[in-house]
Formats: C-alpha cells, structure tokens, sequence
C-alpha cells in the first residue's frame, strides 16, 4: 500500500530535518535548507516532478554544506520510499533527457527497492553559489539508496556548471515523475511478484 501524503523528520547532532510529500500535488513546495542553490535544487525537484514538497532543515552549514545537503538526501528518500509502500500500481520505469542551454542531463531510475547510483558527471568548479559542486552527487546517491530505486545520471554535454548541475536535477525529476504514474491494474511490475 502506499500513502500519498507522508511526513518524516529525522534529527541528529548535524541536521533536524523534516520533509512532507504529497504525490497527488502539482510542484508545490517551500523549501528551506540555508544553502540557497540547493534550495533551488530542491524547487526544480517538486515543480517538474509534480510532488508538492514542503522541506524544513538546520544544519550545521557554518562547518560545510555536507551534512544539510546528504541528510536531506536520506530524509527525502525514505519519505518517498514511505509515499510508494510497496509500489504495487505504478510504472515502475522512467526516464528523462533534459537540456538546460548547453548542458544536456540523462537520467533513468528503475522504483525497485534495489538502491544502486551510476553517476557520470563533471563540474568544473568546487561550488555553486554556497553548494559544493561534490554534494550533487552525495544527494543523487544518499536519495537513491533511501528511496530503493536504481538511478543512471549521466552529464553528456555542458560547460556552465549551474546549467549542468540543474539540468541532472530536472532530469531526475522528470524520471522520477515518469516512473511514480499510475498503471492499469494494481499489480507489481515484477514477473517475481515482488520487490524483495
């Protein structure tokens, strides 16, 4: 069974986060993590995904963006792992090719319950804004592994590093959005009937 509505907090002596998803929305979102880029991360992530996103976090961002942003990942994922259940009904697939000028993102994901990250992807520079461009792929992997989900991101041109670092974020949002439809029937997309 799934919930379309989830709410999940989790605190350590590095972050206090709290997230709330709702599948049936439409990218509605408030999101406030301290790191303003990757806020705007984040608001990519609701608005083209379609899942409204309310996201609360304080960290410890006067050490480094590191914990806020893996921590989010973690929080993020298990709330949406939560929202599917067992995610019986749903396409199961998707994918996503997204430009964002010159930068062109690829991204695929498989809502199995098996984490796995393939991650190909270079930036030029350490930061974005207050972001360090590292953690894009610490959050790709930290909500990979905590949804349950097979995630392909891969980079296949660009030059901005904020064009690039948005364009994975949309693409994963786009697959993400894809593969969370509902399908005919309630059934699991698994010829073993189940995703253990």
């Amino acid at each position: 069974m799934s919930e379309d509505c989830v709410t999940l907090s989790r605190s350590t002596k590095e972050t206090k986060i709290t997230v709330s998803l709702d599948r049936n929305g439409c990218g509605k979102h408030r999101i406030e993590t301290g790191i303003g880029f990757f806020d705007h991360m984040l608001t990519a992530f609701s608005v083209h995904s379609g899942i409204d996103m309310d996201i609360s976090v304080s960290g410890d961002i006067d050490v480094d963006c590191h914990h806020t942003i893996e921590d989010t990942g973690i929080v993020l994922g298990k709330a949406f792992a939560q929202m599917l259940g067992d995610k019986s009904g749903i396409v199961r697939y998707g994918s996503a090719l997204i430009p964002m000028d010159e930068a062109l993102a690829q991204v695929a994901v498989d809502v199995s319950g098996r984490p796995f990250l393939v991650f190909d992807a270079a930036f030029s520079h350490d930061m974005i804004g207050a972001m360090d461009t590292q953690m894009v792929e610490e959050f790709f992997r930290a909500f990979a592994f905590n949804a349950g989900i097979t995630l392909h991101a891969r980079l296949i041109s660009g030059s901005n590093d904020h064009h690039k670092a948005e364009a994975l974020f949309k693409a994963l949002a786009h697959a993400v959005e894809e593969a969370i439809r509902p399908k005919d029937g309630n059934a699991m997309l698994s010829t073993k009937g189940s995703f253990d």
